[in-house]
């Protein structure tokens, strides 16, 4: 695994490793959003002038373009998502039980680059 190309290889995708891949990217988008609620919820707690009603709003366009970017489920790029996922730490080795062993070296090893 010592080049990019190596990984960017196009993979073979089971049935069984589909349902676990939806599981997984489910499981990291939800804890993600859970993130970005519970900040805006402070946010909002803690308003005392009006103005910060738009510094919520700002917030929240900022993550949604974030969470845009990184959650992507074609399977063509699930490895890259997935390392970024663990890299960020919204997904965990735990969490992708169901993926052969060499998509979750893959995963790993681009996550600790």
């Amino acid at each position: 695994m010592e080049s990019i190309e190596y990984f960017r290889n196009e993979e073979k995708w089971t049935p069984a490793e589909k349902k676990a891949a939806r599981i997984a990217f489910d499981k990291a988008f939800e804890r993600h959003c859970a993130t970005i609620t519970a900040k805006a919820k402070r946010m909002l707690e803690n308003a005392t002038a009006p103005s910060d009603v738009f510094r919520v709003q700002e917030f929240l366009t900022k993550e949604r373009r974030a969470v845009d970017r990184i959650y992507d489920f074609r399977y063509s790029q699930l490895l890259l998502v997935f390392s970024t996922l663990m890299r960020g730490g919204w997904l965990t080795e735990r969490d992708l039980a169901g993926l052969e062993q060499e998509k979750i070296a893959k995963i790993k090893f681009m996550a600790n680059l």
